[in-house]
């Protein structure tokens, strides 16, 4: 089987936003992308208490907000009192928690388009799966590209597939394994997201002479970058797109 990827995700997508320079995955990280010159980003999204997708990446709320608790755990209206850009620097302090909403709604107003990571917190992969997906069917912005919809959770990403089919799904793995057409295929993917560390040169050119894409996260530094576009990945995930456009 060949595959045919998209050709209008670029090769510099701004992970968590510019999170390098701003907090991650606030709307403060994607005015910072779309500043630094960055025309998608990537971001996390799973469902608090009930049942409500937020932007966050981390199942416990310890480490952006200072507060003790679980986002499974943890109500909307509780969530977004908690502040989540004093940790990264007093200037964005009083930063909100987005909603998967307030995300859609920055997006479009900004014009980036977006690799949205499933990010089930333990035990809720499959709901996750169906509910970000829904919201991502109805809700996305006709102005944009169709986003990109990965995940390391193989439950949620399958769930998310069975919900809303059309849209565009990417295997995220830490390390692309033999199987890896099996797991293009049980979404109907045509790329797959891996860790740049533990990309090797012949699987790049294994899998991108099937005709499918990889994707690298996360990658920061020019030389990196350069070899990885060299060996025919498609795409870097990077917290500082803004030093990495002259080997882009």
């Amino acid at each position: 089987m060949s595959y045919r990827p998209r050709t209008d995700v670029p090769r510099l997508i701004a992970h968590r936003g510019a999170s390098a320079v701003a907090p991650e995955n606030t709307i403060a990280a994607f005015e910072a992308a779309k500043r630094l010159g960055a025309s998608w980003v990537e971001f996390d999204a799973m469902l608090c208490a009930d049942g409500t997708p937020v932007v966050i990446h981390d199942e416990t709320l310890r480490r952006t907000t200072g507060t003790d608790g679980w986002v499974a755990e943890t109500s909307l209206a509780d969530m977004q009192r908690l502040d989540a850009g004093r940790w990264f620097s007093e200037e964005f302090a009083g930063a909100r928690i987005p909603t998967l909403a307030d995300a859609l709604e920055a997006l479009g107003r900004l014009g980036l388009g977006a690799n949205v990571e499933i990010k089930p917190a333990t035990g809720h992969e499959e709901r996750t799966g169906k509910v970000v997906a829904r919201h991502l069917a109805r809700d996305w912005p006709a102005s944009l590209p169709p986003p990109v919809v990965s995940s390391f959770a193989v439950p949620a990403l399958r769930a998310a597939h069975a919900e809303a089919p059309g849209l565009d799904y990417a295997p995220l793995l830490e390390m692309i394994p033999d199987d890896w057409r099996a797991h293009l295929d049980a979404v109907g993917a045509q790329a797959l997201h891996c860790n740049a560390r533990r990309l090797t040169e012949g699987r790049v050119r294994e899998v991108t002479g099937a005709g499918a894409a990889v994707r690298c996260y996360t990658v920061n530094d020019a030389r990196q970058a350069k070899r990885l576009f060299a060996r025919g990945v498609a795409s870097l995930f990077s917290d500082r797109p803004d030093l990495l456009p002259a080997v882009a």
